[in-house]
């Protein structure tokens, strides 16, 4: 009885045991599925598609309020105008002022919050796609400036465009939005995905603006992207759909539309939209278009630089920045005011109001001095009662045209490619209206005679010349997406396709054109005939490193002389192995606190065998500490200031003795593999790796010994066909080095034939060689310490260094990775004569200009 008790004792212990262990249990699993569902929403989070989500819903709101505050503010404008009727001199002033308050507010408010809002936005986001930085330009600040000073802009009804800006705020709102996902997923923190996203936002930016998905991806393709990663064609159709979408759906529901439409929809017949009678009238409007495209891309950058010469004009507007946008808006709007000669060119037409007149089946030249058919609306503009159709067609074509030459040039943020867009249907439709008065009663196909439609002509005509100016085929999907109809799709791309090929041969692109111009570091398309020239050729030997054995003063020297981002490091100066790079701001950290007064202290302290400080002091990174400059009162007395000035000096000796110390590498972060080239690399496959992998610069080795470095400037120079200091590049076959060259290699050299601007230039040659052996004599024997500017170049870079020297003449350019340094590729030569002849100087340059050993 007794074990039956006992058993049962522990059989209830057991039970009671189990429940509590169980309900245990339960209690725990509630904080751990909280957990988990925590990290499923994280995860989800940070998918792509939810960014693209997020990216199309913002960008689809801000156009569609950025057009909602920018017509309503035109609705204002011409209320006021037509308030005012009756007395012409109060309807100019209100003409006249209102553009003027708007254009004028957009540009001081960005020239205050964020000057990068400036322009189109499209050639900086092109650089910045290459793999460049560019500071602030990218930030809310510049979102803001953008947004308000571009619905400023299109509310005064100047001939600015929203395309190019808009294209940089969907940028600006994916790298915040990537700032953003950074918190969900780490993948947003890499660079190469956020460019990915960079991509995607400039097709958000162009679906948004013209409800044109299809033609928005292909857009940003043509316009933004050399390489185009097919990972990210999802993702910018999704973006672009999902913010067409969108922006559609919000007019509808605003009651701007019934139903989900084209933006400019038109209605030309289907069932024969054109005759191949008229093939020829639309190649000839795509052939116009080219030269028209390029001559206006030669017209704004023949402004821009006007307005970037140093003249009193120049500096007098650019010293009051308000005046130029002002009075360009005074001029525009005067010519426009349609009581005035805006009435021989439809100035009372808004941007909008312009391309849907311009876009419909009326045929103006039938109905002009008759009375306005129902349905003609705004059209009428076109029409006057003295004038024909064609005079108003040619006057708005001319004066619009430089209009928006100007006007995109104006501090304000503005884009071309609906002036352009205008000014195109505008000339299209100059060539439909001719075409109906030679065909008055219509072509005749298959016993039915079918009428000229000028809508359709304009059409074509819009296309080819955004096409011309912005060398993209593209133009011809959002036109037929921007009006709902794809009938004239095959003439659009005759013409598009024509257009092209003569601007491409004429202009760059205005995109390209404006980068010129700013000089940001874009590089250009290679051009035929590049293919025979190689790294050796265009690469600069003289490169600015640093050795496992540099010391602190070389680093200083090197920081102090340089601006470069990265510094190429090397096991030896004599064996020039390439190990690495290190960063700019690696180095310079090292050297603040190297020299910094906190590790001074610490070493006064460790000297002194001060334990307080010993376990206390944890060596930093700060920046920079400037010396502190005391001034003493005039009161003190001279103890005081020898005191002070024996301070100094110590500080100064210290500094001197911590400076002659080496730096120890194994403390530095080093990239261990930079990227390499080898001399034999050719033009065209350089080309192709910089813009594949948006690299800024590439060192080249030989047998893993650093030889030289090519910068993307040096790039840029060859491709344009001139070595960095200018100098025309030598002939491909010159750097030949193969069998056949050797065996002519004992063969008398071509001689130069002498001339007396030759001789000249080969004796100032001489004559400067000379005082510079003698400077670099005079240096040495003053300084009498080995090494530094005194060492000469290696026998193998002699002829590429000689050609710097003669073509250049001066110290090279600091922001290049390519700039001479005191640390050079170099092993020491033997010593060259001061004493030059005429005939020996020519000789030297003979043999470096045909790159054969002296």
């Amino acid at each position: 009885f007794c074990l039956l008790q006992g058993c049962w004792f522990h059989i209830k212990q057991n039970v009671l045991m189990n429940r509590l262990k169980a309900s245990d249990d339960l209690c725990l699993s509630v904080p751990d599925c909280l957990a988990r569902v925590r990290r499923y929403i994280v995860t989800k989070m940070g998918e792509d598609w939810i960014f693209l989500v997020l990216l199309g819903l913002t960008m689809a709101l801000v156009s569609w309020s950025m057009d909602y505050a920018s017509a309503r503010s035109l609705q204002a404008y011409k209320w006021i105008h037509g308030e005012l009727k009756g007395n012409v001199a109060l309807q100019y002033l209100a003409w006249v002022t209102y553009p003027m308050i708007l254009v004028m507010f957009a540009s001081l408010f960005c020239h205050l919050v964020s000057p990068q809002a400036i322009g189109s936005g499209i050639p900086e986001l092109k650089t910045i796609l290459r793999g460049v930085v560019l500071k602030e330009y990218l930030t809310l600040k510049a979102f803001t400036a953008k947004v308000i000073g571009l619905t400023a802009g299109l509310g005064s009804g100047m001939p600015v465009g929203k395309e190019g800006p808009f294209v940089h705020i969907a940028s600006i709102c994916a790298a915040v939005l990537s700032r953003f996902m950074s918190i969900f997923s780490g993948v947003y923190e890499n660079r190469a995905h956020n460019q990915e996203m960079l991509v995607c936002a400039c097709t958000v930016g162009v679906a948004t603006c013209f409800a044109a998905p299809v033609g928005g991806v292909l857009f940003s393709i043509e316009v933004t992207s050399t390489y185009f990663a097919v990972r990210n064609y999802w993702r910018g159709y999704f973006a672009a759909t999902f913010s067409a979408f969108i922006f559609r759906v919000l007019s509808v529901w605003m009651k701007d539309s019934v139903t989900i439409t084209a933006l400019f929809k038109t209605n030309f017949r289907m069932d024969f939209p054109f005759d191949l009678q008229e093939l020829p009238a639309f190649a000839i409007i795509g052939i116009s278009c080219g030269f028209l495209g390029a001559f206006f891309v030669y017209l704004n950058r023949q402004v821009v630089l006007f307005m970037r010469r140093p003249t009193a004009l120049t500096r007098f507007l650019t010293k009051h920045r308000l005046i130029y946008p002002g009075a360009v808006t005074l001029i525009i709007a005067t010519l426009t005011f349609p009581p005035g000669f805006g009435q021989f060119m439809a100035g009372e037409l808004m941007p909008r109001e312009c391309i849907n007149s311009l876009f419909d089946n009326f045929t103006w030249t039938k109905i002009s001095g008759s009375p306005d058919p129902p349905g003609l609306g705004r059209s009428s503009a076109w029409l006057h009662p003295q004038v024909s159709v064609f005079v108003i067609l040619i006057l708005f074509f001319i004066m619009k045209f430089w209009m928006s030459a100007v006007s995109t040039t104006m501090p304000i943020p503005s884009g071309a490619f609906m002036p352009v867009f205008i000014l195109g249907a505008a000339f299209g439709r100059l060539v439909g209206e001719i075409m109906a008065t030679l065909f008055p009663n219509g072509i005749l196909f298959d016993g039915i005679v079918y009428r000229i439609l000028p809508g359709g002509y304009a059409v074509i005509g819009a296309a080819a010349m955004t096409g011309a100016v912005t060398h993209t085929v593209s133009t011809a999907v959002i036109c037929f997406e921007l009006t709902g109809q794809i009938s004239h799709i095959l003439p659009m791309m005759v013409a598009v396709i024509l257009a092209n090929m003569v601007a491409q041969g004429l202009q760059p692109s205005l995109y390209d054109s404006i980068i010129q111009v700013k000089k940001l570091p874009y590089l250009p398309e290679l051009a035929l005939g590049k293919y025979n020239i190689f790294v050796e050729d265009i690469m600069v030997r003289k490169v600015k490193f640093l050795s496992s054995q540099s010391t602190f003063r070389e680093l200083n020297n090197l920081l102090e002389t340089t601006s470069l981002k990265t510094i190429p490091l090397v096991d030896s100066k004599e064996s020039m192995i390439l190990l690495g790079s290190i960063e700019r701001t690696e180095l310079q950290a090292v050297l603040d606190w190297w020299l910094s007064p906190e590790r001074r202290a610490f070493e006064r302290d460790q000297d002194q065998g001060s334990p307080d400080h010993l376990h206390t002091f944890i060596p930093s990174r700060p920046k920079r500490l400037k010396r502190p400059v005391y001034q003493w009162p005039a009161v003190n007395l001279a103890v005081t200031a020898r005191a002070g000035a024996a301070i100094e000096h110590g500080s100064t000796t210290w500094e001197e003795a911590e400076l002659e110390k080496p730096v120890d590498m194994e403390q530095i972060r080093i990239d261990p593999s930079p990227f390499q080239l080898v001399e034999r690399t050719s033009l065209h496959k350089t080309h192709t790796l910089f813009s594949l992998l948006g690299l800024s610069h590439a060192y080249v080795t030989s047998i893993g010994k650093l030889v030289g470095v090519v910068a993307l400037k040096e790039l840029q120079k060859a491709i344009e066909g001139s070595t960095r200091s200018g100098v025309r590049l030598r002939p491909p076959l010159a750097s030949f080095r193969d069998a056949s060259r050797k065996a002519k290699k004992h063969q008398p050299p071509s001689s130069t034939p002498s001339s007396p601007t030759r001789d000249r230039d080969l004796w100032e040659e001489g004559m400067r060689r000379e005082e510079e052996l003698v400077i670099r004599e005079s240096n040495k024997d003053i300084r009498g310490v080995p090494g530094g500017d005194t060492a000469p170049p290696s026998p193998s870079s002699t002829g590429s260094t000689s050609l710097e020297r003669r073509a250049d003449g001066t110290t090279q350019d600091l922001e290049s990775p390519s700039t001479s340094s005191p640390l050079t590729a170099s092993p020491p030569t033997s010593p060259v004569s001061p004493i030059l002849t005429l005939s020996s100087l020519q000789e030297d340059i003979e043999s470096e200009e045909s790159d054969e050993p002296i």
